[in-house]
């Protein structure tokens, strides 16, 4: 009689454990087939500002899996680099959650300063650097400490902030002064400012830190920054057929690690704009959700995940592809993403 072994491409840790113990004392087919399904599970965690809650999907089912409370007004979220921890900007708790990625439980708390939005954890993990928007601050906090080391003056409104892959920059952009402060990460000084577009709003480096991408909220563009000059090499301004130009507000940005394309989130335009990361030449705009504001790629950079804030939902894009593959409804206002393996 001919036996038939299915496997679920996602494991809970307890059956994942099962599995391999029994795959073990299997068949090497059997045991490759377990191999694959437990290497590809994969979670994603997505903010909900206005549910106060964090969802999880399931991206290769393209299924909601649970939401779960979090705090108020929970915005910005990034995973430490061993995948242990979120860390979530509860807005309107003055704070940044710390929760287990396995269960979902608080387990700590970080002095964000006043309502943090977005922040940023560097390279080694060990530190966060959040937007204090309406107090013009960048607040430098020592994670194992849980203590804030420093409180860096800024332009008005900050927001859009991030660390260059080699730790050298820290990149604050002001909303309201249009500029981009180059801020040393070893003494922690502004250095430099780079006058942009109006309202700055995402900020991003390239693998190799050596291009800063921002985009204009605005003006409807997309500037690369030279990270040696500090200067504007290319300003990119998106259209889309159809779409008049006080849609097209370009906010989240990230650039694949080959960079070999860069994707930006088109706001009230409902699309993810393809930049070619060599030429800067537009290859496409993507259909997704009602007002597209975040981006993640997926762990192995197959898929590309967006937050859609008022259409409640996230899209997934295939970056094979480059197509939308699903769409998953996660609850309301949809904020932040990222993804875990």
């Amino acid at each position: 009689m001919k036996k038939t072994f299915v496997c679920s491409a996602r494991f809970s840790r307890p059956l994942a454990q099962w599995a391999g113990a029994w795959a073990a004392k299997s068949t090497p087919a059997i045991l490759l087939l377990v191999l694959v399904a437990t290497a590809h599970a994969e979670s994603v965690f997505v903010t909900l500002e206005k549910d106060n809650t964090l969802a999880v999907v399931d991206p290769l089912t393209g299924k909601l899996i649970k939401t779960v409370p979090i705090g108020q007004r929970p915005r910005g979220i990034a995973l430490s680099p061993d995948n242990k921890f979120l860390y979530i900007a509860t807005s309107d708790d003055n704070t940044i959650k710390i929760i287990d990625a396995e269960t979902l439980k608080e387990v700590g708390k970080l002095p964000s300063g006043k309502d943090p939005e977005t922040f940023a954890l560097n390279p080694d993990g060990d530190k966060i650097y959040v937007s204090n928007e309406d107090d013009s601050l960048v607040t430098v906090i020592d994670i194992a400490k849980k203590k804030v080391i420093k409180q860096i003056k800024v332009g008005v409104e900050p927001e859009g902030i991030t660390v260059s892959p080699d730790n050298k920059w820290l990149i604050s952009a002001s909303e309201t002064t249009n500029m981009v402060h180059w801020i040393d990460t070893k003494t922690n000084t502004i250095v430099e400012n780079t006058l942009v577009d109006p309202r700055p709003r995402a900020v991003g480096f390239t693998a190799d830190s050596k291009q800063l991408w921002v985009t204009s909220e605005m003006a409807g563009t997309l500037m690369i920054l030279d990270a040696n000059t500090q200067q504007i090499i290319k300003t990119i301004k998106f259209e889309v057929s159809g779409v008049t130009a006080d849609k097209i507000q370009p906010v989240g940005v990230v650039i694949d690690k080959d960079s070999n394309r860069g994707y930006v989130a088109l706001g009230p335009a409902n699309r993810v704009a393809v930049v070619n990361a060599k030429t800067f030449a537009v290859e496409k705009t993507l259909l997704v959700g009602q007002r597209v504001w975040n981006l993640a790629f997926s762990p192995d950079q197959k898929r590309l995940y967006t937050t859609n804030g008022t259409s409640n939902d996230i899209s997934i894009i295939d970056l094979d592809t480059q197509a939308v593959t699903k769409s998953v409804g996660v609850g309301n206002y949809p904020w932040g993403v990222v993804a875990k393996p």
